[in-house]
């Protein structure tokens, strides 16, 4: 990855925190809190390693993507209207009525969602069978999916990384978005899931652990993903809840809160000053 390269994705992921931002507070509800943990997750996978094309969202050879912990669509949304699958008028419209863009991602909705989801758990499953559909037709396409550390408490998260083990799925990659908060407060106080890479290997997967803030980190991971053959992999991402906004990091109230107007301009002063450095 070249300094260019890295600047780059610095930006997008910070114009990416922005639009979550903006769409919360217009909508007044949704989820910041791990929409901003994960964007540097999702500005990484949608400007430097997914195989896409947004003016053909259905094109049968691109790689897939499932939102397994589907309340940070607005993150997925941020990076998908980047990515130029549509205008960025509709994030103003986040959860309204007939809107494109509701709470959690509707893949009859909305152009470059490959699944609907927001039941906790069951998005990795159909990131499972994407992979297995691919491995019985001998397409080439990866499948990526992302999961918050809270949503492994899950029982049937295991059962599918069971299943991804079983038949050797090494075009899927797993990530965990292990912010360390969930909606009650910290995930080892709620449900203790840790160590979630002994856990993961004893399932079978191929691991590693990274700051998923820090993009040569994230670029190696993805390297290391792709060139192992004959089982799954999953990244364990440590992250920040909020991370962007001082008064928003390690919060956990802040996972589904939206910024009211004064909350929303000193966030938005705070992502502002950070894209001038």
């Amino acid at each position: 990855m070249t300094n260019q390269e890295l600047r780059q994705l610095q930006l997008t992921a910070c114009d990416v925190r922005k639009c979550v931002l903006t769409a919360t507070h217009s909508a007044k509800s949704g989820h910041p809190g791990g929409s901003l943990s994960a964007a540097d997750l999702f500005t990484y996978l949608y400007f430097h390693e997914l195989r896409i094309d947004p003016k053909n969202p259905k094109w049968e050879d691109r790689d897939r993507f499932v939102l397994s912990k589907g309340h940070t669509a607005p993150a997925l949304y941020a990076a998908l209207c980047k990515a130029g699958y549509f205008g960025r008028e509709e994030l103003w419209c986040l959860r309204q009525m007939g809107a494109m863009l509701q709470g959690h991602p509707d893949k009859k909705g909305t152009p470059g969602v490959d699944a609907s989801t927001g039941s906790l758990g069951l998005g990795i499953s159909a990131a499972c069978g994407m992979a297995k559909a691919a491995k019985i037709y001998r397409e080439d396409y990866r499948v990526y999916t992302i999961l918050g550390d809270g949503e492994m408490e899950e029982g049937s998260v295991w059962e599918a990384l069971m299943f991804a083990a079983h038949y050797g799925l090494d075009n899927l990659c797993v990530i965990i978005d292990a912010n360390g908060l969930q909606i009650d407060g910290p995930v080892r106080k709620v449900m203790n899931v840790e160590p979630l890479d002994k856990k993961l290997q004893a399932f079978g997967f191929e691991t590693i652990c990274i700051d998923g803030h820090d993009f040569p980190s994230i670029f190696s991971a993805f390297d290391l993903a792709r060139k192992t053959k004959g089982k799954p992999f999953a990244v364990i991402a440590k992250t920040v809840k909020g991370k962007g906004v001082s008064f928003m990091e390690n919060e956990a109230s802040w996972h589904g809160s939206a910024p009211n107007a004064q909350q929303y301009e000193q966030a938005m002063a705070e992502l502002r000053k950070g894209d001038a450095q």
